[in-house]
């Protein structure tokens, strides 16, 4: 496979360099791996850390900014990053408000953020936590026992973000992020198997004229596999699956995401079919965001979220944003 890149082991460290250079208002610390807005700590107002496994950028590093995280620490690619990154950006961002960690549903992550929340709490920092697990595709994968974390994971860091941006408590902060991914679910598909830099090969076999339906973010197996179905079949499965689960009982963002190398044009395209979908089920949209922004590396393919907001969620969310990967209202 070819790849832009040097040499794998150094594919993150490359990458955290040039993130750097592109994004001074950052302060990004190659070494110990741990992306911080430039401006922290920001006194009186709680701090957001994630983080996770490298390849699913923009997140988390793309959203460290005004209006969303206060910092993320990136892992090896699909490896969860370990506690000193993230007792280092705990202590990074806490200005004596106290510091939220949001984390994906994934074993590694769920251990190390665990263990870091305890060391931080050691050195006086106060931490909640907050488990994302929108996905409803399978309950049990490779990586995580229960639902994996997936796109619902920049729904929960926006709004969480937008509120701890306007001063709100640690526990009010927390019960925002909470009732956002109570509030949210996902469903994926790849058209196309995800190569990571260390394997250089597909990690696992897609045959052309085949897709998979349920997938992940780390290239793990899906709910099934089938012969390739059209925009409008997919938007069928993927949105019927998430309203079946959801069943929301007013308006919902909605999120198209692609897996990395899905192109606009078809994203767009798919989008219209999963809006046609909801009207069809009498589901009210009150915003739409469609791009690449919890990806999979190489992968071809997309994901539906679909979170039903009230008024102040809503509101939340229009919130002015300023990150590498997410920005309006500044």
């Amino acid at each position: 496979m070819k790849m832009l890149i040097n040499v794998p082991e150094t594919v993150v460290a490359d990458a955290l360099r040039g993130m750097a250079a592109a994004h001074p208002e950052l302060t990004v610390d190659v070494e110990n791996r741990v992306i911080v807005r430039g401006d922290a700590p920001v006194a009186g107002k709680v701090g957001l850390v994630s983080g996770g496994g490298s390849g699913h950028e923009p997140l988390h590093g793309g959203f460290v900014g005004p209006g969303m995280l206060s910092a993320a620490c990136p892992g090896e690619v699909f490896t969860s990053p370990v506690p000193d990154q993230m007792v280092r950006a705990a202590a990074a961002v806490d200005s004596g408000a106290g510091v939220l960690f949001i984390v994906k549903n994934y074993t590694g992550d769920v251990l190390n953020f665990d263990m870091a929340a305890e060391l931080a709490e050691e050195e006086g920092i106060r931490i909640a936590k907050v488990l994302v697990n929108d996905d409803v595709a399978v309950t049990d994968s490779l990586f995580t026992a229960g639902r994996r974390g997936t796109g619902a994971t920049l729904f929960v860091e926006k709004l969480a973000g937008a509120a701890a941006e306007e001063g709100a408590p640690l526990d009010r902060v927390e019960a925002i992020a909470r009732q956002v991914n109570e509030s949210a679910r996902t469903f994926g598909v790849a058209l196309s198997a995800v190569t990571t830099p260390a394997k250089g090969t597909p990690t696992f076999d897609l045959p052309d004229g085949e897709l998979e339906l349920g997938i992940g973010i780390h290239g793990e197996p899906g709910r099934e596999r089938r012969a390739m179905m059209t925009s409008r079949e997919i938007a069928d499965f993927a949105v019927d699956a998430v309203l079946e689960d959801l069943r929301p009982k007013g308006p919902v963002l909605a999120l198209v995401n692609g897996m990395g190398a899905t192109p606009l044009l078809e994203l767009y395209g798919f989008n219209a079919e999963v809006q046609r979908v909801l009207a069809e089920r009498n589901v009210t949209v009150a915003r739409t965001l469609v791009g690449n922004y919890v990806t999979s590396l190489d992968m071809a393919g997309c994901s539906v979220t679909l979170c039903q907001v009230d008024g102040e969620l809503l509101r939340l969310y229009d919130a002015p944003v300023e990150t590498a990967g997410l920005r309006w209202g500044r």
